[in-house]
């Protein structure tokens, strides 16, 4: 049963947030004010994006958290182009040999029938956040890890109220929290919060006050690195004290392509961020933007570029130290992939990895601009629900459920290898949409990131909508098992023309259409918009 909140009951509007010094855009609000918080104490866009995603650790722990990885897409101040990639790999240890016998042993099956589980020890990759919020204060911030940090230590130790969306996500969550400590962190009186709670998360608190007074070393090298690694030994697990204390963040040169007179900025492999270029390129070449949004045709268009451009990207895309992955941004290529597009839908093109377990996960994407000309797209995941439902010790860490993400087939370019980073979904977005004018955005959610990039950027670009009502808009998503899912409050009958050209159409609550954030520097005019599929909001100051 879908227990979501009923999203389509609520009548209230929002409309863009307009704002002189800086915004912030996040799916909650307490973490909005945060980030408005450490922008009015002297920070800039990139200390504000760590206290805002520090502080969603704390309000929305189903979705984010110390445990997980992050990623960043930015326009610096001085005018810079970047992309940041904090993301752990597989243990060293972890062969691909050594897994499917492991695995097969516990599971009763042949190695050869052996699949990695979706949550416990063998789905732990190293966790990239801690180092990755300490490195982007430290290289691009202006305050100290201690100073972003405090609200999150804040909420963690003296409690917050449980928002509606978060509370339902947080019931859907529990039961994977796997062991007595693990429940004990994130439950109370053994059940999960209801919307209002006033919680603590102690543990957690502690945890980031000992990170804000020693710096990240501790989570990688000190004495969260040795509950990290016993508690997942003491499962089975393989991960190891050099695999916590050999990991970096690195800065990545970001890749592009450019759409409708504006140049889209995206993670390189290992992230999808190649699925939305070629998606784009594709619907460029076939002229989709002639019809108008929401069009059964532009619709159609649209979800054909991306089942092709998922097909490639969900085949190609791995961490590029094992393997190269094509030029998936190319637009001679996307022209190849645009001729076999006709009016009616395809049933031969495949999306997917064998366990299609990416297809829906729990992410949180947050924006922030400032009057110095600083935007950044923030995006932070410990994959699915509580990660792997695990929690390290008595930290109040649940660590991330990543690895799920590979395949025990030797002949897949995704398969788990010693120290390998897994296909990663989590995708920041940046714009240049003018001279002078960048927009940090992102939609959540899974397999559902790229199209929601592509919807986002269309009605940007192509219907002129503001920040907000490009978030708003009805979405549709094209799911591994072939239908074609949408939002009811698509109007004029869409969903019957789609039926006619051969899509199996579904309509869908809200939620499962993910949540964007959107904040924007037009000639130094700094906007945001919030998904009302979110709890959260855009403010401004």
């Amino acid at each position: 049963m879908d227990r979501s909140p009923d999203l389509d009951q609520f009548t209230s509007r929002r409309s863009t947030v307009y704002a002189p010094r800086g915004v912030v855009a996040t799916s909650q609000p307490l973490a909005s004010e945060a980030g408005i918080s450490v922008l009015r104490d002297g920070g800039n866009a990139f200390d504000a994006a760590v206290a805002t995603a520090a502080v969603l650790n704390v309000v929305e722990p189903t979705s984010t958290g110390l445990g997980g990885d992050l990623f960043a897409l930015y326009r610096t101040a001085d005018g810079d182009v970047g992309a940041f990639r904090s993301c752990g790999g597989a243990p060293g240890e972890a062969t691909l040999e050594r897994m499917r016998e492991t695995i097969a042993a516990e599971d009763g099956v042949a190695p050869e029938e052996a699949e990695i589980p979706v949550y416990g020890p063998h789905t732990v990759t190293v966790p990239g956040t801690a180092r990755g919020w300490e490195r982007t204060v430290e290289d691009l911030g202006k305050l100290e890890l201690a100073t972003v940090l405090e609200p999150a230590i804040e909420y963690a130790l003296e409690g917050f109220p449980v928002s509606e969306i978060i509370a339902d996500q947080w019931a859907e969550a529990a039961s994977v929290l796997d062991g007595e400590q693990s429940r004990a962190a994130y439950l109370f009186d053994g059940q999960p919060p209801a919307v209002g709670d006033h919680v603590t998360l102690p543990e957690l608190g502690d945890s980031m006050r000992r990170i804000a007074e020693e710096g990240a070393d501790i989570v990688y090298e000190g004495a969260i690195a040795d509950e990290i690694v016993d508690t997942i030994q003491s499962r089975g697990g393989l991960l190891s004290a050099d695999d916590l204390a050999s990991f970096e963040p690195e800065f990545v040169e970001p890749v592009s392509t450019t759409y409708g007179g504006a140049e889209i900025y995206q993670l390189p492999p290992n992230n999808q961020g190649l699925i939305a270029l070629e998606a784009l390129n594709i619907v460029e070449a076939l002229g989709a933007n002639e019809y108008p949004a929401g069009s059964p045709e532009r619709i159609h268009l649209a979800a054909e570029a991306m089942k092709r451009a998922m097909a490639d990207g969900h085949h190609y895309i791995t961490d590029p130290e094992f393997e190269d992955a094509p030029d998936l941004a190319s637009k001679a290529y996307a022209a190849e992939r645009a001729a076999e597009i006709g009016d009616e839908a395809s049933d031969d093109v495949q999306i997917g990895f064998e366990n299609d377990r990416a297809e829906d996960a729990d992410t949180v994407l947050l924006t922030v601009a400032d009057d110095a000309g600083n935007v950044v797209s923030f995006i932070n995941s410990r994959f699915k629900d509580f990660g792997s439902g695990i929690v390290a010790g008595d930290t109040g860490i649940a660590l991330q459920n990543r690895g799920s993400s590979f395949s025990l087939d030797p002949d897949h370019p995704n398969r788990i290898e010693p120290g390998k980073r897994p296909f990663h979904t989590l995708i920041p977005g940046l714009a240049r949409l003018g001279e002078d004018d960048w927009a940090a955005f992102g939609v959540m959610a899974g397999y559902n990131q790229p199209q929601g990039h592509l919807q986002v950027l269309m009605n940007l670009l192509d219907d002129g909508m503001s920040v907000q009502e490009a978030i708003d808009y009805p979405r549709w998503r094209y799911q591994v098992d072939g239908q074609l899912a949408v939002e009811g409050r698509l109007e004029g009958r869409v969903q019957t023309k789609l039926a006619r050209r051969g899509h199996e159409v579904r309509v869908m609550p809200p939620a499962h259409f993910g949540g964007g954030q959107i904040a924007r520097n037009e000639n130094g005019v700094l906007s945001g918009g919030s998904d009302p599929r979110k709890d959260g909001s855009a403010i401004g100051f």
